[in-house]
C-alpha cells in the first residue's frame, strides 16, 4: 500500500479547500489557524506539490488542489457513510427522515403506523424541513423531496407526482351563494400558495381557470399563504376554494371535510423522490423504508400509468 500523508493534514486542506480560508476551517476543527497552516504546509510537503496559491488577503485552489479536493471530500464522505452506516445497523439509533412538513402531515405520519407495525424494531425520528440537507454530515438518513429528482451528489428514487384539483368545505356548496357552477367562483375567495418559488412555471389559479374556460374572475385576488398546508386548513375551515394536490388532499376528501366542486385538473411537472446517498442504500434501516414506501405509493405510481423506480 502506498505511503499516505497524516490524516490530520488531510481534514486541514480540505477544509480549507471548502472555505478558501484558513480561520473558517479553524472554527470548524477547533484548532487554530496556524495550526492549520501547519498542516496544508506539511501535507504540500509531503506531495511535494502546491496546493494552494496565496494572495495578500486570499487564497486559491492551484490546478493540482481543485484535482485533489473534490476527490479528497468524496473520500471522507464515504468514510462518514460507511461509519454511519456500521453504527446504525446495531439498532442503536433511529431512522431519521427529512421531508416538507406538508408532505408529513397529510401523507406520511397517516401511514407510518404501517411500516412500524412490519418493522417494530426501528425507530423512527422525523425532520419536518424542506432545507437542503448534507447527508454526508448530518444525522439524516433519507429525505423525501419535491422536485426533478436531480440531486448533485445523491441517488434518488422516483415516488410520484399529483394533480391539483380544487377543494372547498363542503359547507360552500350549501350555503349562502353556493359553488354548483364555474361561474359561482366569483361570489367566493380564491386561496393562493406562495410556497411555489422553487417552480415559477407551477400551476396556479390563473392556468386553473384558464383550463376550465373561466373569464370573470380575478385570479390575482384573494388569500394568500405561505405554506401549502395553510392553504388546506383555511379551505376545511370555509374561507373559500383552494388548489390542492390531489394526493395530500384525499383524506380530507375522505372523510367529508373537503369536497371537489369541479372535476377539472392540472398536472404538476415536478415529483416526489426518495433520496440519500448511494452508500447508505446497503443500511438495513434504510433499505427497509426504501422498500415500505415503493410499495406504499404503488397506488399512486400505478394511477399515473408509470414505474419509474
Amino acid at each position: 500500500m502506498a505511503l499516505l500523508p497524516p490524516l490530520n493534514s488531510l481534514r486541514a486542506f480540505e477544509a480549507v479547500g471548502r472555505y478558501l480560508s484558513f480561520s473558517k476551517a479553524a472554527d470548524e476543527l477547533n484548532v487554530t489557524p496556524g495550526a492549520i497552516s501547519q498542516q496544508v504546509r506539511g501535507l504540500e510537503d509531503f506531495l511535494e506539490i502546491k496546493l494552494f496559491k496565496r494572495r495578500n488577503r486570499s487564497i486559491v485552489l492551484t490546478d493540482s488542489g481543485q484535482v485533489f479536493l473534490p476527490l479528497l471530500s468524496d473520500g471522507f464522505a464515504g468514510i462518514s457513510a460507511a461509519v454511519d452506516s456500521v453504527r446504525r445497523s446495531q439498532g442503536d439509533e433511529p431512522l431519521t427522515i427529512s421531508a416538507a412538513p406538508s408532505f408529513t402531515a397529510k401523507w406520511l405520519i397517516p401511514r407510518l403506523c404501517k411500516f412500524q407495525a412490519l418493522h417494530p424494531e426501528i425507530d423512527v425520528r422525523i425532520d419536518a424541513s424542506s432545507r437542503l440537507v448534507d447527508f454526508a454530515r448530518e444525522d439524516i438518513d433519507v429525505g423525501i423531496r419535491f422536485g426533478t429528482g436531480e440531486v448533485e451528489g445523491l441517488d434518488s428514487i422516483y415516488l410520484f407526482s399529483y394533480d391539483l384539483i380544487p377543494v372547498c368545505s363542503p359547507d360552500l356548496m350549501h350555503e349562502g351563494k353556493a359553488v354548483h357552477d364555474l361561474s359561482d367562483i366569483r361570489h367566493h375567495t380564491l386561496l393562493h400558495s406562495q410556497d411555489t418559488d422553487f417552480d415559477p412555471s407551477f400551476p396556479d389559479w390563473a392556468m386553473w381557470l384558464a383550463t376550465a374556460g373561466v373569464d370573470d374572475v380575478d385570479a390575482s385576488r384573494g388569500m394568500f399563504f405561505s405554506q401549502g398546508e395553510m392553504v388546506i386548513e383555511a379551505a376545511i375551515e370555509g374561507q373559500g376554494i383552494a388548489l390542492g394536490a390531489s394526493v395530500m388532499v384525499a383524506g380530507a376528501i375522505e372523510s367529508g371535510r373537503l369536497v371537489q366542486p369541479f372535476e377539472t385538473r392540472l398536472p404538476v411537472r415536478l415529483s416526489f423522490h426518495l433520496i440519500t446517498t448511494r452508500q447508505k442504500w446497503g443500511n438495513p434501516k434504510i433499505s427497509a423504508f426504501r422498500q415500505w414506501i415503493l410499495d406504499e405509493s404503488a397506488y399512486l405510481r400505478e394511477s399515473e400509468g408509470v414505474s419509474r423506480n
